[in-house]
């Protein structure tokens, strides 16, 4: 087991230096015309100098701002309104359509919207990343609902527990797997969101920055902060892990994940 939990961040990190080298094959073999692929070298050394520049932490925070407020509204609606549309049959049938029709609706589809309800602010953004989010986990929330034991709950009805009991002692145990699960998906579709609202509409924050460097011509420089983003999206996708196998330590599927 030890030798698995080695070998595991092991082949990532070879396929991450696998990937590298192929890069710099491809640009120094003039494969791909340098001045629009620069040697991974090239682009690392970038990469490592932006980090110990104040203005790159100050546009990964403005993005990152973004993205929390985003992703926490838009869980806490999509637990809210799941929750009551789960409980009940009639909502779950008369929502079912509407949902199946907004939820397809790409977020940059609705830039033009944003763009006119709120300028170039980031409530902009904000709109953007909740709608995409918020779908992830609504879903999510409705499945926990769906896959709630009726067993469980009636026997809790007869036991005389209220509805509040019921939701905290039945349904909920139930939806929270799905919730983390959800929880998990919008946090990677909230900064991909949010990296694209900066890109377009928002003067700010690292998706500026990539447009700034890429109409600048500094095209190592647009590179070095594409991997930045890349490396914030690995960086949040290991601390969600890290919360989901905490909150649902009790679970089968996290304890048969420890045992593995």
């Amino acid at each position: 087991m030890r030798n698995q939990r080695v070998a595991g961040p092991a082949l990532g990190l070879a396929g991450i230096l696998l990937f590298l080298l192929v890069w710099e094959v491809v640009a120094r073999a003039g494969i791909v015309d340098q001045r629009f692929l620069p040697p991974a070298s090239e682009v690392l050394v970038t990469f490592f100098g932006n980090l110990i520049e104040p203005g790159f932490y100050q546009a990964v925070g403005e993005t990152m701002l973004a993205w929390a407020i985003g992703l926490a509204i838009s869980t806490v609606a999509a637990v809210v309104i799941g929750l009551i549309i789960g409980s009940s049959s009639f909502l779950s049938k008369a929502t079912y359509s509407t949902i199946e029709f907004l939820r397809p609706i790409p977020s940059v589809a609705l830039i033009p919207l944003a763009v006119l309800l709120f300028g170039v602010r980031i409530e902009s953004s904000l709109m953007l990343i909740i709608y995409a989010s918020f779908w992830q986990v609504l879903l999510q929330v409705l499945y926990g609902v769906a896959d709630v034991d009726p067993v469980a709950e009636n026997t809790a009805k007869s036991y005389g527990l209220g509805p509040l009991a019921r939701a905290r002692y039945v349904i909920w145990p139930t939806v929270l797997p799905y919730l983390m699960t959800g929880l998990r998906l919008a946090s990677a579709v909230a900064l991909i969101l949010a990296i694209t609202a900066e890109l377009i509409i928002v003067s700010r924050g690292l998706g500026y920055q990539i447009a700034l460097s890429q109409s600048g011509g500094a095209i190592s420089e647009m590179y070095a902060l594409v991997l930045a983003t890349g490396l914030i999206g690995v960086i949040i996708n290991l601390a969600m892990r890290f919360i989901e196998r905490k909150t649902l330590s009790w679970h089968s599927s996290i304890r048969s994940e420890v045992v593995a």
